[in-house]
């Protein structure tokens, strides 16, 4: 119409990405794989991210409608190219299932309006009303972290998705040494580096009486666990897998394992995700806050611990932890 004023329609575009932070550690990363899967079904019509480190990719490489990005968590710049790939995304909301300080910062700057966390403090608009001081186990408080966002009907098992290379690379290794299915038990007898109390002194005794019994022992782990499993392997018998698997390919090596022992450890969680008792040897760290998932039962702890947790963080407690004790403890439990 003449004389009319011409006006520019204004497109307002819906951002339709929502990202996940979850980037460590490995046990941590494990208990996190339902609260993911929880939170995609609870936006199905929105893609979503997951932020975590490639330590971890493998955990996802073959997880369904999942856009997985890893990044180095540490050093400036590569903060700074974190935060500008997540302002790009211009998120719906985020999950930050990480809570650190870096994690709260990246969630601060992100420009997302609705950012979900552990702590009830800014730059959270969503969380617990409770602040977080180890008063329950980890998985537990994130249940309250994504009910605080809406987020609910959240399984209580690890799910690790196993890929058929996986299962090809497993199923060689057990025809390769002549393993039968149930007739084997997977030990992992070490931790973390840094936490060298959480190391049961026993795993010696007890490989040599799986051995005596018909169970083959297998002593599972990473590289830095190569000579301390030579060295179990040579003193106890059993096979040496150090390393041979990926994370995905280790929980489908438990599916066909009797039962695993272990550390407070990353692979406890692993071999959790496969379904089978995951016998867990507690000291030092609180078994209350820390014990995998579904395997509350097979915590073994020194009475004290069991009873109440005394939160010293020495080897002490673990030496009370005899291999009768735990032998005694497979025996009752009917894995043996």
């Amino acid at each position: 119409m003449p004389g009319a004023v011409a006006h520019k329609c204004r497109v307002i575009i819906s951002p339709l990405n929502i990202l996940i932070i979850k980037l460590g550690a490995l046990g941590d990363v494990v208990m996190a794989t339902p609260l993911i899967a929880a939170i995609q079904r609870a936006h199905p019509d929105y893609t979503v991210h997951l932020l975590t480190s490639a330590p971890y990719r493998s955990i996802f490489t073959d997880w369904p409608g999942l856009h997985l990005t890893s990044r180095p968590r540490r050093g400036l710049s590569n903060l700074v190219r974190t935060l500008r790939w997540i302002r790009q995304l211009r998120c719906a909301r985020i999950y930050d299932l990480q809570g650190n300080d870096r994690t709260g910062l990246l969630c601060a700057l992100s420009g997302s309006p609705i950012r979900i966390g552990n702590h009830p403090r800014f730059p959270y608009t969503h969380h617990p009303q409770s602040a977080w001081t180890g008063q329950s186990h980890i998985f537990e408080r994130m249940l309250e972290v994504l009910a605080s966002g809406g987020v609910e009907g959240v399984d209580h098992l690890p799910q690790l998705p196993i890929s058929d290379p996986d299962r090809a690379a497993v199923a060689a290794w057990a025809d390769a040494h002549d393993l039968q299915e149930r007739r084997y038990v997977l030990l992992h007898a070490h931790a973390s580096p840094s936490r060298p109390e959480k190391r049961w002194p026993y795993f010696e005794s007890l490989g040599q009486r799986l051995s005596t019994y018909g169970l083959t022992p297998i002593w599972v782990g990473g590289p830095d666990d190569a000579t301390e499993n030579r060295r179990l392997r040579e003193l106890a018998g059993g096979l040496d897998a150090t390393a041979e698997f990926s994370l995905t390919a280790l929980a489908q090596l438990a599916r066909r394992a009797r039962f695993a022992v272990t550390n407070d450890s990353g692979p406890m969680h692993v071999l959790a995700a496969a379904g089978v008792p995951v016998f867990g040897l507690f000291g030092p760290s609180d078994w209350r806050r820390n014990h995998a998932l579904g395997q509350r039962e097979h915590v073994i702890a020194c009475v004290e611990c069991i009873e109440e947790f005394r939160g010293q963080a020495t080897a002490a407690c673990l030496d009370q932890i005899s291999c009768d004790m735990v032998w005694s403890h497979l025996g009752d439990s009917g894995v043996l």
